[in-house]
């Protein structure tokens, strides 16, 4: 018998906006209204938006902290928008933090509520325009009625903080292009591989995601591409921060919305909610890194994500081997290699690592691509009953994260999960090496990028340690003819010196 508190996703929808006329583009709040009727009408119960309790949104990219200083006014509370926009009145209205995980994270949540008799009928949408939003800049249009102010309380979920500190800011790392290619180096370097090695494996990873991205209605670029056309720098295939390609990066300039809806299963039983739209959440888990950058442990690794893998198939009583579908958060090649080493998936797996394509292909980068790939999952687990499905999620910088389990089959007994605060102690204490941000002296490179503009290598950034006494520090390379000597040899563990400017800038001259 299941719980009758038992929390399940009964309805999804998702939508994508390709309109080339920037007077017919519709605004943020709108597209997702248009995702969230979808979700509703999904589930199959007439005048569903009338017995909503709770709207939840996930906070989109230009309504997040560092932002303030774009030319709109902004949202002050988007879910009590949305909730205008749908006809809905709910008792609350809650918002998701910054970053790729608040899908999931909320969905976590969310499911804890229902579980506990704090909700029964929840809708969580979330949405990206920031392709419109480019267009209409660069086009010296102001999106204008891109903001809303409807009054009332909201809820604020989830650790909103500055996912850099002042001296990463210093150096450019608060851009995840910047990161993400200093982890892969860091990565090849754990391999043994060659960089000609690292960049064949990388197109070899991602090339099945294009093909899956090539066959969802909703992918930005429906385009399959093969494991060459991926690793081959090309001058429409340029790198941004080496060793990655165009093809190798997250797609910001999208507009895509999601939204899910989620009950207990009383209220799904009283509203006449059919069971074949029934899909349970098995298992879940939340857990951060340590915050900064040049605090990790290494750039190879991530405790969390290995934790947090523990603990959610630990409440479902599963193992990654049972898992049938899963989507494996894909921003950059890096952040799915660190996944699958930590979740215990072999880089030879035969299963398919996404079920949306990845943000570099079905698009969605930002905060809400998450919600995609869970609606993705609850429609692929309906058509497959007794399948188990996999999500993951990631925020700021391998910084965030969250796993949900899925499955069409019943959980046993009452909803219950591990106090993710429990377990964050742990990782909060993690041993790590001293930063220090004015260094001086003799050092060696952990690990590096070179950032590429559309005219070429512009300048590197490496992570380095003082031969002294090992403390790590951010730089920066910018002469051009050493900055191309980063690129010409493998540059890992590479010699050199380091200084502290004027300008608070450190600067490392590689030998």
């Amino acid at each position: 018998m299941v719980d009758p508190r038992t929390p399940i996703l009964v309805g999804c929808g998702q939508i994508v906006q390709k309109e080339k006329d920037l007077e017919k583009v519709k605004d943020p709040a709108s597209l997702m209204a248009d995702a969230a009727r979808m979700a509703l009408a999904d589930t199959g119960v007439k005048g569903l938006v009338g017995k909503l309790d709770t709207v939840t949104c996930t906070r989109f990219v230009i309504d997040s902290p560092g932002t303030r200083e774009l030319p709109i006014n902004q949202y002050a509370n988007l879910p009590l928008t949305l909730a205008n926009k749908i006809g809905a009145t709910p008792a609350s209205t809650c918002y998701g933090p910054t970053g790729g995980n608040s899908p999931q994270l909320l969905v976590n949540h969310t499911a804890e509520r229902i579980a506990e008799g704090d909700h029964d009928v929840v809708l969580l949408a979330g949405v990206e325009c920031f392709g419109s939003f480019q267009k209409l800049l660069m086009s010296g249009q102001a999106p204008d009625n891109w903001n809303d102010d409807p009054g009332g309380n909201r809820i604020d979920i989830g650790y909103e903080k500055e996912g850099v500190s002042k001296v990463e800011n210093l150096h450019k790392l608060s851009h995840p292009v910047n990161c993400y290619p200093m982890f892969e180096n860091a990565l090849r370097g754990e391999a043994g591989r060659t960089v000609e090695e690292q960049q064949a494996f990388i197109g070899k990873l991602m090339s099945p995601f294009t093909k899956v991205a090539a066959e969802h209605p909703q992918a930005w670029f429906p385009i399959e591409r093969s494991a060459e056309e991926i690793a081959t720098p090309t001058a429409s295939n340029r790198y941004v921060g080496y060793p990655y390609t165009k093809f190798m990066n997250a797609i910001m300039a999208v507009d895509q919305a999601a939204a899910v809806v989620m009950m207990s299963v009383e209220k799904a039983r009283e509203l006449g909610v059919s069971e074949d739209k029934w899909v349970y959440l098995h298992g879940s888990a939340d857990a951060n890194d340590l915050w900064y950058m040049t605090e990790r442990q290494n750039f190879h690794s991530s405790p969390a994500i290995r934790t947090m893998g523990q603990k959610a198939f630990a409440q479902a009583g599963w193992s990654m081997d049972e898992i049938d579908f899963m989507d494996l958060y894909s921003c950059f090649p890096s952040a799915v290699q660190i996944g699958m080493k930590e979740l215990g998936i072999a880089a030879d797996d035969p299963r398919t690592l996404t079920v949306t394509g990845g943000l570099p292909y079905f698009g969605g980068a930002g905060n809400n691509y998450v919600m995609h790939s869970i609606a993705t999952m609850v429609e692929k687990l309906r058509a497959n009953p007794g399948k188990k499905g996999l999500c993951t999620s990631n925020g700021y910088y391998v910084t965030k994260h969250g796993a949900g389990l899925y499955s069409t089959t019943p959980t046993e007994g009452p909803w219950k999960r591990e106090n993710p605060a429990s377990y964050q102690k742990t990782l909060d204490a993690l041993d790590h090496p001293r930063v220090e941000e004015k260094p001086n002296g003799a050092a060696k490179i952990e690990t590096y990028t070179v950032m590429h503009g559309r005219g070429g290598p512009e300048f590197g950034i490496v992570m380095g340690r003082l031969n002294t006494d090992g403390a790590r520090f951010v730089s920066h390379v910018t002469d051009p003819t050493l900055v191309q000597s980063l690129m010409d040899k493998d540059s890992l563990g590479r010699t050199g010196t380091v200084e502290n400017t004027d300008t608070g800038l450190n600067i490392f001259t590689p030998d």
